[in-house]
């Protein structure tokens, strides 16, 4: 039944592991020999189980002994575990020393199998295990949290018959304190026991310790520590109080595990288990619930009208900004994802803004009023709420309400008088920011023009506020007789919120000394340093960077479109990751597919060793066919190689002309356009009006849902999605997007998509802009 190890047995990992006597020693003997490390910690595990039912294993003792002193960690511990397990009484003071140095080993693994193992030991030779003390104390001051909770371990049960000897080594751990989460639950409980035994009173140390840990930073701690208090015999309410309020802490970390992972039958339950406590909790926590309804209720949005009325009765308790600002974020995030909720919505934020003492959470409210209250059925409803902060509330509380109620004359002409009054009054306020603003509302109202309206009550601006300043200096060191031109100034790289095109009162915040320039001004500064680029006007748009290599290539080459009014520069960000050369005179020759024309190159002087130099490609772009907007290029680096020195970096005296072949490079219809966001889609549409409106309907092909339809026109036209139009409803068979962007030039282009899915989706594209221009290339580029 013997197999016998030969080589080719080691390096296969065939062998025999039989139950005889024979059979394991031997091949337990030849595992030793083993370079695989998975066979040979299998051969540790196969001692231990077998070691009750053979006589003859403790020949391997000599074998688990080098393992457990040598140089290998991986096989220290286990060899350890291993090595006690087949130790009697007899051979134990063998190992005494080896014992002794794996309890204090650096290794955690290995210090951790030593005390462990002789926790195990404890029973057997108690009086051996004894003499380890002093090695266990000083594993306990490790930094490792399990070392430090299993040398607790052992010096506990070494000493638990001895009750002073328990004192004194809580004593010593209480106050010097422990960095593992196990070790202090041990201590909790070993605490709880030692007072239960004693009798002793709630003025004891150990009761303060233990009250002490309900302050951890650990939840587990927390947890032991208020179990301990709760089942201890004869304590008053003060005493558990501190526990119970711990316990809610750790119910509310449960209730909104529940939340994150429980179906749609169990929200009315679940809401019915918060209110019970939720009062009870701290603020904090009470955040932390607040933000479990609001993912719950994008998870489920037909309970909305449940987790509203909810929301609702904690926003009249008492909290703290944090605490309120959540749940009003929360029920804007209801009213946005569900419009039926949108009246229940305003009329609980409508409440709440009468006691609001926070200025922030006033003017996010009055802001969403006048966006969404306008379009109610009845709008006249919230004008009382609105205009009694005027009355009442700050400056810039009274500030936000008169934009709020600007919004309203604009939309609802009914209302319009009336709001004109309102203004009239608001025009004698005593603050000047309250006064410039109805003044300003009041002139365009009086108008009763909606493309003033939509430009400066709704939409705003959406221009970057650094490079407005800079081309308004500009204007003014090159006198001109032509009027300062808005089209000239860059826009914003990032969506602006609505807040934001909102004139911001100046009470609310003091204004930074200097704005932190956004990307693409960084990006007009570098290129306005190149000589070659002078002339090229405000830089409109820079694309995020295309990978043009593999990451693992010699040379990894990156590359940024820049988009001016006629031009485009294409900025290649290059580095040489091979050591032994040096690249010169690199540039990447572009090839158009189209009628593109590649008109100046760049090159990047040199490219050392890992330190990213750039080259640029200028293009201009067609002027005969201004429609022609998407192109492919091919591109190949070249470049003089002059090989070098890997150590030393010195190239040599000669070089050779090289090429390289990157990835080809697509300019489409999206590098032509800026997003901007409209607040209000329908203002903006007609304020652009229908002189070059064009309609055409087209079949997506291999698109399935309506989602994915979406989620394609948004990429392929990069422009911005309004009012939320791309979130599609659940089980709907058609869908309304609402686009809107600018076109390079400084051109509005708006896109209204009707999509409908039968067979597959059709959608209908309905297109408007300042220029026809425009609207040609939008619906050529979907075509």
């Amino acid at each position: 039944m013997i197999k016998k190890f030969d080589k080719k047995d080691e390096e296969s990992g065939h062998g025999s592991f039989l139950c005889n006597d024979q059979t394991l020693s031997y091949n337990a003997l030849s595992s030793f020999f083993f370079h695989q490390q998975t066979l040979r910690r299998m051969c540790y595990l196969t001692i231990k189980e077998m070691a009750n039912i053979s006589e003859d294993v403790i020949i391997v003792t000599s074998s688990l002994t080098k393992d457990m002193t040598g140089k290998e960690d991986v096989y220290r511990g286990p060899a350890i575990r291993a090595l006690c397990r087949i130790t009697d009484t007899t051979m134990l003071q063998a190992i005494e020393r080896y014992m002794k140095q794996a309890i204090v080993d650096k290794v955690p693994s290995v210090s951790s199998s030593a005390l462990v193992s002789s926790l195990h030991m404890v029973k057997m030779s108690y009086d051996v295990v004894k003499r380890w003390v002093n090695e266990a104390q000083e594993a306990a001051s490790s930094d490792n949290i399990m070392v430090q909770y299993h040398a607790l371990g052992l010096l506990y049960h070494l000493r638990k018959n001895d009750r002073l000897a328990v004192t004194k080594m809580l004593n010593k751990f209480t106050k010097s304190g422990l960095k593992s989460p196990f070790a202090y639950c041990m201590l909790i409980r070993i605490a709880s026991k030692l007072l239960d035994e004693t009798e002793g009173g709630h003025d004891s140390p150990l009761f303060d310790f233990i009250e002490s840990c309900l302050r951890n930073k650990n939840e587990m701690v927390v947890y032991e520590a208020a179990s301990a208090i709760v089942h201890m015999p004869n304590c008053t309410a003060r005493e558990l109080a501190p526990a119970v309020s711990a316990v809610l802490h750790i119910a509310t970390l449960a209730i909104t595990t529940l939340l994150k992972t429980g179906s749609e039958s169990s929200v009315d339950r679940l809401m019915k288990q918060i209110s019970s406590f939720v009062s009870e909790i701290s603020d904090e926590f009470k955040v932390v619930v607040v933000q479990a309804i609001s993912a719950l209720c994008q998870k489920y949005p037909r309970k909305h009208s449940v987790m509203m009325n909810f929301l609702s009765n904690m926003l009249r308790d008492d909290g703290g900004f944090e605490y309120k600002r959540a749940i009003v974020d929360c029920i804007i995030s209801i009213i946005e994802e569900n419009p039926e909720s949108k009246e229940t919505g305003l009329a609980h934020l409508c409440e709440f803004i009468e006691d609001c003492e926070h200025t922030v959470l006033a003017t996010k409210i009055l802001h969403l009023l006048g966006k969404e209250g306008p379009r109610t059925p009845q709008p006249s409803k919230y004008i009382r709420f609105i205009f009694n902060r005027v009355v009442l509330e700050s400056e810039a509380v009274r500030a936000a309400a008169v934009s709020a109620l600007a919004k309203f004359g604009a939309q609802n002409d009914d209302l319009l008088p009336s709001v004109l009054v309102l203004m009239q009054r608001c025009m004698m306020d005593s603050d000047d920011e309250v006064r410039d603003r109805a003044t300003f509302y009041m002139n365009v109202l009086q108008q009763k023009q909606k493309a003033l309206n939509a430009a400066y009550i709704f939409n705003g601006l959406s221009v970057s506020v650094p490079g407005l300043e800079k081309s308004l200096h500009q204007y003014t060191l090159e006198p001109s007789e032509k009027p300062f031109d808005m089209k000239t100034v860059p826009l914003a790289t990032t969506p602006i919120t609505e807040q934001k095109t909102e004139i911001a009162p100046v009470a609310t915040s003091k204004l930074p000394e200097k704005l932190a320039p956004s990307r693409q001004d960084i990006y007009q500064e570098q290129l306005a340093a190149v000589p070659e680029f002078q002339g090229l006007g405000p830089l409109f748009k820079s694309s995020e960077p295309v990978q043009l290599t593999e990451a693992e290539t010699e040379y990894v080459v990156r590359c940024i479109k820049h988009t001016f009014a006629r031009h485009m520069v294409f900025q290649f960000d290059c580095t040489n990751t091979l050591n032994d050369q040096l690249l010169q005179k690199v540039v990447v020759q572009m090839e158009p597919s189209e009628s593109y024309e590649v008109i100046h190159y760049v090159p990047a002087a040199s490219l050392p060793y890992s330190q990213p130099g750039s080259c640029y490609t200028l293009v201009r772009l067609p002027d005969d066919d201004p429609t022609a907007v998407s192109c492919t290029f091919s591109c190949t680096m070249k470049y003089l190689v002059r090989d070098c020195d890997p150590n030393t970096g010195e190239p040599d005296d000669d070089g050779y002309d090289d090429e390289y072949v990157l990835e080809d490079l697509e300019v489409t219809v999206a590098d032509h356009i800026q997003k901007v966001l409209k607040p209000n889609f329908g203002a903006a549409w007609e304020e652009v009006g229908d002189e070059n409106e064009k309609e055409e309907t087209f079949a997506l092909a291999s698109v399935r849902t309506l989602d994915e339809a979406v989620g394609n026109i948004i990429n392929f036209l990069g422009m911005q999605p309004c009012e939320r139009s791309d979130k599609v409803p659940e089980n709907k068979n058609s869908h309304v997007l609402f686009l809107a962007g600018v076109f390079r030039g400084g051109h509005d282009v708006l896109v209204r998509a009707r999509l409908a899915l039968a067979d597959g989706v059709t959608m209908q594209v309905t297109v408007r802009s300042s220029e026809e221009t425009v609207v040609d290339v939008i619906l050529a580029s979907v075509g």
